[in-house]
């Protein structure tokens, strides 16, 4: 078999054209594949598609390849020009790549596929391309996994919030809890960011959403409002975050009880933080002693953990009423146990009590939104950080958006 033969195979090339030459340089590492059309051809217009005749050949172009063994791959070749009758001058699309790219289509999935484990930057390393180029076929594998995405309402939605940077900046995701992925990344965490979401769709559309997972934000919830059918029913106040009211109440107890111990000389709360925020079956088995000698003094940690404690049992009930009923003598006992910041916190879950209850007839939470902030801030950190938003935004969808990225051949 010849070497043009050889990389016909190798390649893939096809009919009407043609390997003609091969060339390799030891010295510089590199393969260069001549690729020709046939003489005589007529190509489809792209316009209307009718055959016309090739009315000359553009300057030589050069497309980056797949390695063969250790040497760089480069094919090179002119591509027709043809002239239809309805449309004038054309230029004629290759088979191994995408208009307007310097590299084949199956060295695009070769970075892509290394774009998904690390960073923009061992990218480079490992495939040879530069920041701006790795860059680059990120951005269009987004662009391409979007316009073959069919644009359509989840029905059960996850929204949370995720920092861009520090000071308060803040994006909002719309996730397919279904799915697992995101559905959109959204500027800031206010009302018209999440209307800018659901105004896309109409009102059928947007009807038929099951249930939206989301935390006591309340411009979040006046956007759902405005525009889901019947959001009263379908909103649920994520356990996580209802949870985390009554968690954040605790360690502020903790916090304010240990500066009086400490003026005292009394460091019992001292090293405990986490131990009082730890679900109790989680607490490490050589501290629980310890644990449990702190539990048993008078101390209003104790009957504030004992608090968060009880409201865990909450999420174990079947029917709404009976985990109402519930809800009733638990915040009677908080509403009464003289502690400031749990006082508050069970007001606030009060007010908000009937889409807490939504979550006995839907059953979903933000784990999944929260399992994909992890992923997000890994992609940060292995980023060292984003400073422009929409790369941030491309890159949460890339990592995260489960779109079909792959470049194919026409």
């Amino acid at each position: 078999m010849q070497d043009t033969e050889l990389y016909e195979k190798l390649l893939g090339i096809k009919n009407p054209w043609k390997v003609t030459k091969v060339e390799l340089d030891s010295a510089a590492g590199r393969v260069d594949v001549w690729v020709n059309d046939f003489p005589g051809t007529k190509w489809d217009c792209p316009e209307c598609k009718i055959k016309a005749s090739v009315y000359d050949h553009s300057e030589e172009r050069v497309w980056r390849h797949l390695d063969t063994c250790q040497f760089g791959t480069y094919i090179h070749a002119r591509m027709p020009r043809i002239k239809c009758p309805d449309h004038g001058i054309r230029q004629i699309s290759v088979h191994w790549a995408e208009p307007g790219s310097r590299f084949t289509l199956l060295y695009e999935n070769r970075v892509i596929d290394t774009l998904k484990e690390c960073d923009v930057t061992g990218a480079n390393r490992l495939t040879g391309t530069t920041w701006s180029e790795a860059w680059n076929i990120m951005e269009k594998a987004v662009a391409r996994g979007l316009r073959r995405k069919e644009i359509s309402v989840p029905e059960y939605i996850g929204i949370d919030e995720k920092s861009f940077a520090k000071r308060h900046h803040y994006e909002t995701l719309v996730c397919n809890l279904t799915t697992g992925t995101v559905e959109c990344v959204l500027d800031n965490r206010d009302q018209e960011s999440l209307e800018g979401y659901y105004s896309q769709f109409n009102r059928e559309d947007l009807a038929v959403i099951k249930a939206i997972a989301m935390d006591m934000w309340d411009p979040y919830i006046a956007a759902t409002k405005n525009f889901v059918p019947d959001a009263e029913r379908k909103i649920v106040f994520d356990r996580f975050h209802v949870m985390r009211q009554v968690t954040d109440a605790l360690d502020k107890v903790r916090r304010q009880e240990h500066k009086q111990l400490m003026k005292k000389g009394e460091e019992w709360l001292k090293g405990t933080k986490h131990l009082w925020l730890m679900n109790e079956e989680r607490i490490p088995d050589w501290r629980k002693g310890d644990f449990d000698e702190i539990r048993k003094m008078k101390l209003k940690t104790s009957r504030a953990w004992a608090i968060k404690e009880s409201l865990r049992h909450f999420w174990n009930y079947i029917y709404p009423k009976n985990a109402e009923k519930f809800f009733k003598r638990w915040y009677f006992w908080a509403a009464h146990s003289r502690l400031k910041p749990m006082i508050e916190a069970a007001k606030t879950l009060k007010t908000h009590i009937l889409n807490i209850l939504t979550y006995f007839k839907h059953r979903i939470t933000n784990s999944v939104v929260e399992g994909l902030n992890s992923k997000i801030q890994m992609v940060k950190q292995m980023a060292c950080g984003f400073r422009n938003r929409e790369h941030y935004r491309k890159a949460i969808l890339f990592h995260c958006g489960g779109l079909d990225l792959y470049a194919s051949a026409a």
